[in-house]
């Protein structure tokens, strides 16, 4: 069949199998680019590791330290007609070029929230790898099932204790315009903690540890944002706030469970891109195309696979020292919270409009960024070539 881009909201309803592939290609190149990453990690779990940062937290630790990776995802394969979703497909591409590198690469797709999931993964590292010495918690839900009473919660992006009004773009349209957002109640409040706190990372860390497939001196991430003062009504102080608030304390005991055998656990804030998760949130994308024109313009504008390598050279691994904040985060948000930085995109913010997007914005590469997503606009594939949307991958039944 022949694949287009189906957009709908921010959404793309179809994927392409080999710009999916070539993309993944292309951030593989990046990694083997710079210099290996000394003493990382060799056997690493990655929950969530189909898209955005999931995606290149397999990709780095795979080509940058020779590390065997299990990925967990939930995506939806493709069928006769009809496209399977872009993380499958990132996922096809990232296993087929591992494994010509000679490095173990399987993964599992289902509900990572599940109890039935979590046994599957610590069978398969008992019988594949024996144990993981990192652990990546990168998952990203609308929704999650609470495996030990079965409620199911949703998630919200709302301010909390009053209506937020700011700009934002239709990105359908390229128009500028207000959005405004009503609070949210303390049940929405609690039911994003729920689905995007840290209970489940905790989880996850003490299932492993029980189960006796986590190493000793085992290292454990999971990811957050804050952003500038402009989007923390909807973002850093808003319920998403709350929920990443949850996943600092959650990090804290984790890190001292683990500390007894020579572990660490950390929040690593990351740089603000586009990614599926970021195109959902109101404000962002504006914000976003606004930044990417400034930080290109200093040499300083990175994607997930450089903002990951980073971590992981100048963070993590090499006996490096991590750039850790008051609070005791990873900060690879600092070139994009510099001061001088962010002052540009404050006076940009206040000038915006319609009529001056392109102009003041660089939102024309936002929308690229985008539909390459979905492996579409990938130099290189013949878009008009006919495409088979069925890629197998090697999954863990």
């Amino acid at each position: 069949m022949i694949i287009q881009p189906k957009i709908r909201g921010f959404i793309c309803t179809t994927a392409h199998p080999e710009g999916c592939a070539a993309n993944v290609r292309e951030q593989i190149a990046y990694v083997k680019s710079q210099p290996p990453v000394t003493g990382g990690p060799k056997k690493v779990l990655v929950l969530g590791s189909s898209t955005g940062y999931g995606l290149s937290s397999r990709i780095v630790p795979a080509f940058a330290c020779g590390a065997d990776t299990l990925g967990v995802f939930f995506e939806k394969p493709g069928q006769e007609g009809r496209t399977g979703s872009a993380g499958w497909y990132n996922t096809a591409g990232f296993e087929a070029a591992a494994k010509a590198d000679g490095l173990y690469a399987r993964s599992l797709n289902g509900d990572a929230f599940s109890d039935e999931l979590k046994a599957k993964v610590i069978a398969t590292i008992k019988a594949d790898l024996g144990q993981v010495d990192a652990v990546i918690y990168s998952l990203a839900s609308p929704r999650r099932t609470d495996p030990k009473t079965g409620a199911v919660y949703k998630s919200c992006l709302k301010p909390i204790g009053q209506t937020y009004t700011a700009k934002n773009v239709n990105t359908d349209k390229a128009l500028v315009d207000d959005i405004t957002i009503e609070p949210a109640t303390e049940e929405e409040i609690a039911e994003t903690v729920k689905v995007m706190g840290g209970e489940d990372w905790e989880w996850w860390i003490d299932a492993l540890a029980e189960a006796g497939v986590l190493a000793d001196g085992a290292t454990t991430v999971a990811y957050s944002y804050i952003g500038p003062e402009l989007t923390w009504p909807v973002y850093k102080d808003g319920t998403i706030g709350r929920a990443k608030i949850d996943l600092e304390q959650a990090c804290a005991r984790i890190g001292g469970k683990l500390a007894a055998t020579g572990g660490r656990a950390f929040v690593s804030v990351n740089k603000a891109v586009v990614t599926q998760a970021s195109s959902a949130i109101p404000v962002v994308p504006l914000y976003i195309s606004i930044l990417f024109k400034d930080m290109k313009a200093r040499g300083t504008h990175e994607g997930c696979t450089e903002q990951i390598q980073r971590l992981f050279a100048e963070n993590l691994y090499g006996g490096k020292t991590p750039n850790l904040d008051a609070t005791g985060r990873i900060r690879i948000d600092d070139w994009e919270m510099r001061d001088e930085v962010q002052a540009a995109v404050s006076e940009i913010w206040e000038k915006i409009n319609t009529g001056n997007l392109r102009e003041l914005s660089d939102f024309d590469a936002y929308q690229a960024d985008f539909l390459r997503l979905f492996g579409f606009g990938v130099d290189g594939v013949d878009y008009e070539a006919e495409s088979d949307p069925v890629r197998e991958l090697d999954l863990v039944e």
